[in-house]
């Protein structure tokens, strides 16, 4: 397990460097996005074709993950190209912190070693010799599969929501948004919940719960939600605090009475 384990890695570092130097060539560091998002599609079916455990395991598992990695990773890259060559705000931001294209590297290659801990979860999997699946990883499977199909409809709404020049300006408060000031970041935490639970049915598969609390910690602490409400707020001070008092942020639930619609403001996933 270390072996194929160390081998993700260093696939990991070298695909990151690649895409550091593109990103480097274009001027456009938001491809950073994209390749993290794409890092599960390569190495969860790296890991099951090398693993040795039971296929059917190893193969449904891997193929939740691929789903969840090449969906997420082609609507960012649809958005990056889209607003090519304009660069996410986040990275001007570094820009201006890291003047030189050496620190980006460095920035680049932790990425994938954030990629090698978030595949955890497939290579325990893929090494689990159990010759029947558990009522934990299909319970697990279930979750991350329902997650994955969340986050994309949630994604559907706002972009169809957006389309519509009627609402230009407005906060998406339709469908799941109605429910979730961040349905996409909600389902986004239940894939690794449900990749946790698969793996806890393996030998050391306890240790993949880094996998959720990280998401979360990403979510609440770094470039989720945060970034994203005071964007949301700087558009539209009074609607989107409107939203925010009538609105839970993070799980879907019942709305608070609102005296009032909410107005102009712009959502999206940090």
């Amino acid at each position: 397990m270390t072996t194929l384990l160390a081998a993700g890695l260093a696939i990991a570092a070298t695909y990151f460097a690649v895409t550091w130097a593109i990103s480097v060539r274009i001027r456009n560091y938001g491809l950073l996005d994209v390749a993290f998002s794409y890092g599960v599609a390569i190495l969860a079916p790296m890991y099951a074709w090398f693993g040795p455990g039971v296929p059917v395991r190893k193969w449904l598992f891997a193929g939740i993950g691929m789903a969840w990695s090449l969906r997420l990773g082609t609507y960012i890259l649809v958005r990056v190209l889209k607003h090519h060559p304009a660069e996410d705000a986040r990275y001007r931001t570094l820009r201006a912190r890291w003047p030189g294209p050496l620190q980006f590297l460095g920035f680049f290659q932790l990425q994938a070693v954030l990629v090698a801990i978030f595949s955890l979860p497939f290579l325990f999997a893929a090494f689990n010799a159990a010759p029947a699946l558990s009522w934990l990883e299909i319970a697990g499977m279930i979750l991350a599969a329902v997650a994955v199909l969340g986050e994309a409809i949630a994604d559907l709404q706002l972009q169809a929501f957006k389309r519509d020049a009627a609402n230009r300006g407005r906060v998406c408060a339709v469908g799941l948004w109605r429910y979730s000031r961040h349905p996409n970041y909600f389902f986004e935490s239940m894939v690794w919940w449900g990749a946790f639970l698969v793996a806890l049915a393996s030998p050391w598969g306890w240790v993949t719960i880094v996998c959720p609390m990280l998401m979360l910690y990403f979510l609440f602490k770094v470039t989720g939600i945060p970034l994203t409400e005071e964007y949301a707020v700087k558009s539209n001070p009074a609607a989107y605090r409107e939203y925010q008092r009538t609105t839970s942020a993070f799980v879907p639930w019942f709305r608070k009475a609102s005296a009032r619609t909410p107005g102009r403001s712009h959502r999206r996933k940090a």
